[in-house]
């Protein structure tokens, strides 16, 4: 059975989609079955796997809403072992048509129960707000990756975000725990970089991703080439950080394909 991570921050700007199609491409390549689901309009996640959104004819919207069987939405990337549920701009309607639906908050969980069991992992790309989708997203999440940008405004809304997650914690989810915060877009050369990290650090201690994503031009040029950036450049930075990101996670909850006995050093 899979585990569901959803990662999300409902301020923009903070490399999310970046981070959801990077951290699911390196665990694919670390030869876990992934699934990628695209729960954001702006459908950003869908191009950056190389597919084409005007092509897109059914999404995570007729699955929600027409209860289309995702099985018959899926999308297999060019990366084998990672599959995607694309996007598209109508999911910016489903949260007005689920408002005076039964269980509105759980119709997400009901597609991903569907599917989960053919999977390692499942990784959700919420939208940047704290919506109904997106609220649905962390029912059906077992955790929730925290990006942080290293630039100024970095704490600013975190603590609605934390808010919320206790709410749903409260009320919806309460198996919903905190898999980290990840620090992304990390200039060493800038003193305002290393004082952020050392804010964000201070006040997460051990919540914290000891991998940070660094500022890297590859990393930016591979979604308009419809790549991760493993697929794009293997060598750089930004794909070397991504696969840390995702052994560090694997050690992080004992998940490595290290046999045991490999694991202890004499």
């Amino acid at each position: 059975m899979a585990k569901i991570i959803a990662v999300a921050n409902q301020k923009g700007g903070v490399g999310k989609t970046t981070s959801a199609i990077n951290f699911a491409s390196s665990l694919a390549v670390l030869e876990h079955k992934v699934l990628l689901i695209d729960a954001d309009p702006q459908a950003n996640a869908t191009s950056g796997c190389g597919f084409d959104i005007r092509n897109v004819k059914t999404s995570i919207y007729e699955s929600i809403i027409d209860e289309v069987h995702p099985k018959d939405i899926i999308l297999n990337s060019e990366i084998d072992n990672l599959d995607l549920i694309p996007s598209h701009i109508d999911l910016v309607g489903a949260e007005i048509e689920m408002l005076n639906l039964p269980n509105r908050e759980k119709m997400m969980k009901v597609v991903i129960d569907k599917v989960k069991d053919e999977y390692d992992f499942v990784i959700i790309d919420c939208s940047p707000s704290l919506g109904l989708i997106t609220v649905n997203a962390l029912t059906a999440a077992d955790s929730i990756i925290i990006p942080v940008q290293c630039e100024y405004f970095a704490l600013e809304g975190l603590g609605k975000l934390l808010n919320t997650i206790k709410i749903i914690q409260n009320r919806l989810n309460p198996d919903l725990k905190i898999e980290g915060f990840l620090l992304t877009m990390y200039d060493s050369r800038l003193r305002l970089s290393n004082q952020v990290v050392e804010e964000v650090r201070k006040h997460f201690q051990q919540m914290v991703f000891e991998t940070i994503i660094q500022r890297n031009v590859r990393l930016g040029e591979a979604p308009s080439y419809g790549k991760p950036i493993i697929m794009y450049d293997a060598n750089s930075t930004g794909a070397v950080n991504y696969l840390n990101l995702a052994r560090e996670f694997l050690q992080k909850n004992d998940m490595t394909k290290i046999p045991t006995e490999e694991k202890i050093i004499e």
